[in-house]
């Protein structure tokens, strides 16, 4: 039986007007996108009137642009503000809904103990805002780092794993922690390169801090000292205008004490000391550089590593009160070995041995 055009569009118009009966405030409906706006999105929900999202309404980034993120035909699923916004309209928001459904991604995050990676969408004054399916998480500056960081805005934009540490929708408390992570990580590197590593073994690393007294190097797990006397056989005067953080290095494992790595550049086999019996045999002459001075002598420094002593007796035939009268810091002077202790490492020389020598005649 065929039925009239005009009974049946009626009839669709009756259905239509039924629905309205399942829709209410703070229901969830679904769409397909029939227009996009620079300001709003029109959604046909199956209802008499057509929904609306605003696009304060889709998201909290003002800089989104609605027409790239959202077009015609798309499916979406939007919260019921107002079934009628004063214009017979549907009033909608995507975000609360997304919002709530990032609250329960959130809870069952932290009831599992989820690691979550999100980027960072704002940086604080106390911490970082990121965003997991527009619900905001919130990380604390004590809870960024395992260190003090004074300045957070390297973290804009970047993607970071955290836990969620507490969770408390009602009192808007979603606290995110990236610090236990990195202090995990870390016990679990430190345990590696301590499985791994042994007293002789060279190593790379890279400078992490520089200081008076020495350079911390960080070896991937744990920080190795190399102090300043372990820097070279020779004598270094300031560790910073030797090493700059972030340089690579190769170094010694001079010795391991529980969690204490303590590093030297000294390697055995370039040791000056090594041949120095042949180079510093008693009788040779030989040059070297006034490194430093006391009052009964000067310390000549004929190599890195390698350092002898001359006595002020042994400065001149003539009488020297004191070293400086004679030299200076940095001077380059010519002397005879008259001792050479290899046990201790001493040695000593003579400038005046080379005065009191007749000259060759040719």
């Amino acid at each position: 039986m065929n039925l009239p055009q005009d009974f049946i569009t009626r009839m669709q118009e009756l259905l239509k007007e039924e629905s309205s009966v399942t829709i209410h405030n703070g229901a969830i409906v679904e769409g397909t996108v029939i227009s996009v706006k620079e300001d709003e999105i029109v959604l046909n929900i199956g209802y008499k009137a057509d929904g609306i999202i605003t696009k304060s309404e889709y998201t909290n980034d003002s800089s989104i642009d609605l027409k790239e993120a959202v077009h015609v035909g798309d499916t979406m699923e939007a919260k019921v503000l107002k079934v009628n916004d004063g214009e017979g309209q549907v009033l909608l928001t995507y975000k609360r809904l997304a919002a709530e459904k990032g609250n329960k991604r959130l809870e069952e995050a932290f009831e599992n103990h989820e690691v979550l990676t999100a980027p960072v969408a704002q940086v604080l004054d106390g911490g970082l805002s990121v965003v997991v399916d527009e619900a905001r998480v919130f990380i604390p500056a004590s809870l960024v780092s395992d260190t003090y960081e004074k300045n957070l805005q390297k973290y804009a934009g970047q993607e970071i794993e955290f836990v969620i540490s507490e969770f408390n929708p009602r009192r808007r408390r979603i606290i995110g922690d990236r610090k236990q992570l990195l202090v995990a990580k870390k016990a679990e590197m430190q345990k590696a390169l301590f499985e791994r590593i042994h007293v002789g073994d060279v190593v790379e690393g890279t400078i992490k801090n520089v200081t008076d007294f020495g350079a911390f190097i960080d070896l991937g797990g744990a920080d190795g000292l190399l102090h300043i006397s372990e820097m070279s056989w020779g004598r270094v005067e300031n560790p910073k205008k030797v090493f700059k953080v972030g340089e690579t290095v190769k170094v010694l494992i001079k010795d391991i004490n529980g969690d204490k790595i303590a590093l030297s550049l000294k390697f055995p086999e370039e040791n000056p000391w090594l041949n120095a019996a042949d180079k510093y045999a008693v009788g040779n002459v030989v040059e070297g550089c006034v490194a430093r001075m006391t009052d009964f002598g000067a310390f000549v420094e004929l190599e890195p590593g390698v350092d002898a002593l001359l006595h002020v007796s042994q400065i001149s035939r003539e009488h020297v009160e004191k070293p400086s009268d004679a030299l200076k810091i940095g001077q380059e002077i010519t002397a005879k070995v008259v001792d050479f202790n290899e046990e201790d490492k001493k040695i000593s020389l003579s400038m005046k041995a080379l005065e009191n020598e007749e000259p060759v005649e040719e």
